[in-house]
């Protein structure tokens, strides 16, 4: 890895590129496993400075308002609650600006690396509701009344955030326009983390509860991550997290971490272990912080909260969760630190009660259930790797018809990455990130499942018949979604159905021209996944469902395991 060149993939480029798909993914997903990306240190660098912003900014806020202030006296008004409610704020803020999660190069966001905020604020960009029965919702396309909501939105947190105290007169209309906004588009909704700061905005409405009230949102998002965990697909994440991580470099090490490096890229019994491990800490910890209220296990437990998430932290993970984790850690520390006396359950609100047994159910619980219901952020499925991921096949050349009839966040990524990447290598950037996928236990359906996308074409079309998958340009879902509605963060839901059918209003594109293949997440009480294939004129073509056991006995490239 240099400091402003990526690494070198560890073949020869055009003899990759005479090789048939499944052999092209297989020696990506190869170099993958010890390269990772292979992004320079600069991008390492950029979210670096990006968080030191957004601390920065924390501390200014701070120091304007009265009874904290600056950097100097930090020690006697860190734990004060409306530094922590000016915490949870800004934080929000920072998000719904697409400035935080889902944001910058590691993420598909090239050039313009920050599009969000400005794509919200035009009016005919593209939208999707949550809800079809909600009244005055319908359409896709954003209007003048969407945009002034999220005008709104941004003025009442800088409001708040220049406020000299906060009350329900500043935060009321902050929950009532996010609430509007996301039933007229779930994805600012979504780019809010609103299971996260809405529900603590909406806690701090109710002044004598709020600490306990936010140590039961804490607790509820760290037990309810850690149960996502309890699938097979957990150690997969661990292996790509680690492969990719800037701080784990070493070859041998990242070798270790695959049951037969080439051959067998599966997660080793070292990798299980360690993914093991840190599934049964984030159990831990918070039932200790949750349940204690001082002492030396209860420190322990602290200790360890802010372990965790430096860990997380540091290893600057796809999708750079990474504001929020330092949120995490400065929450954990005022809220199980400074009021670690408090119990979460000397809640008094009975209305407030009746909020978090909703958040509690509705979320964690029948978002895990009912995967195909709940975007995986309200259910809490974070780091899991049970995720819904897409692919989209255009024909050759059709794509370009995003950019001519859609008004998108930014260009096509062939096209952002002009002059950023070494001219001719656009296509290896991309297999990264389709290798990055496939390393995942879900990426190994999806490159079972890709040729049925046109397996109805190659009877009637000569070009199909000879190429298959090489007929079409391959994009993953998650970068639609970043182009066409201006955030992404791993959320299928942001780029199935709902979104195919927004963007063929649009581009009219004929039969047999796009293709999509949408994967849901695994139900927690189930060992299977289901999959549909779309065609974006004639609608849906094909769906069934995948077992987990036999996704386990393949490659990431889709070939079952040698034997011997």
């Amino acid at each position: 890895m240099g400091l402003t060149r990526p690494d070198e993939p560890a073949f020869s480029i055009e003899e990759w590129r005479a090789q048939p798909p499944t052999e092209r993914l297989r020696m990506m997903c190869v170099t993958w496993a010890t390269q990772g990306f292979g992004a320079p240190y600069v991008v390492y660098v950029l979210y670096i400075v990006k968080i030191l912003f957004f601390i920065g900014v924390f501390l200014v806020i701070a120091a304007f308002t009265p009874g904290l202030g600056g950097p100097a006296s930090f020690g006697d008004w860190w734990s004060e609650p409306i530094a922590f409610e000016k915490a949870v704020l800004w934080t929000l803020m920072f998000e719904v600006m697409g400035l935080g999660c889902g944001s910058g190069p590691l993420t598909g966001h090239y050039a313009p690396m920050f599009p969000t905020t400005r794509h919200w604020l035009r009016p005919g960009t593209t939208r999707l509701r949550p809800f079809t029965w909600v009244p005055f919702t319908a359409g896709h396309r954003r209007t003048w009344f969407d945009v002034g909501l999220y005008a709104a939105l941004l003025v009442l947190l800088a409001v708040a955030l220049a406020s000299r105290e906060l009350d329900a007169t500043r935060l009321l209309p902050i929950v009532v326009v996010l609430c509007v906004l996301g039933l007229r588009d779930k994805t600012i909704f979504l780019a809010a983390r609103s299971e996260h700061y809405l529900m603590m905005t909406v806690a701090f409405l109710f002044a004598a509860d709020a600490i306990p009230a936010a140590k039961a949102v804490m607790v509820i998002m760290w037990v309810g991550a850690a149960v996502s965990k309890l699938t097979h697909h957990f150690p997969s994440v661990m292996a790509v997290m680690l492969s990719n991580s800037p701080v784990t470099r070493s070859e041998r090490f990242r070798r270790a971490l695959y049951r037969h490096y080439p051959d067998d890229l599966r997660p080793s019994r070292l990798t299980t272990v360690f993914a093991h491990t840190a599934t049964a800490v984030e159990f831990a910890f918070p039932l200790v912080l949750a349940f204690t209220t001082d002492g030396p296990l209860h420190t322990a437990a602290l200790a360890l909260m802010v372990l965790f998430h430096l860990n997380i932290l540091v290893s600057i993970p796809m999708g750079v969760p990474l504001e929020w984790n330092v949120v995490f850690i400065y929450s954990g520390l005022v809220l199980f630190g400074a009021y670690g006396d408090v119990a979460f359950w000397s809640i008094d609100s009975p209305v407030l009660i009746v909020l978090l047994i909703a958040y509690v159910l509705i979320g964690p619980v029948w978002g895990n259930l009912r995967p195909d219901r709940i975007s995986f952020l309200p259910s809490m499925r974070y780091y899991a790797g049970n995720w819904a991921p897409s692919i989209w096949l255009f024909r050759h050349g059709l794509m370009d018809r995003l950019d001519e009839r859609i008004t998108k966040a930014a260009p096509l990524p062939r096209i952002q990455l002009e002059g950023q990447i070494e001219p001719g290598t656009f296509d290896v950037t991309m297999a990264r990130g389709y290798a990055m996928r496939a390393m995942h236990l879900h990426g190994r359906a999806l490159a079972v499942l890709t040729p049925r996308m046109f397996a109805d074409l190659a009877g009637t079309d000569p070009e199909v018949a000879a190429k298959g998958q090489d007929a079409f340009e391959s994009i993953d879902g998650e970068q639609v979604a970043g182009l066409v509605l201006g955030w992404n963060f791993g959320d299928g839901h942001l780029h199935h159905e709902q979104l195919l059918a927004a963007i063929q209003d649009q581009c009219d594109f004929a039969p047999g021209d796009v293709r999509c293949l949408f994967l849901e997440s695994q139900p927690l009480h189930q060992q299977r996944m289901h999959w549909r294939v779309a065609d974006a004129a004639t609608g849906g073509i094909d769906e069934g469902w995948i077992e987990i056991a036999d996704l386990m006995d393949l490659q990431p490239w889709g070939e079952p395991t040698p034997t011997g």
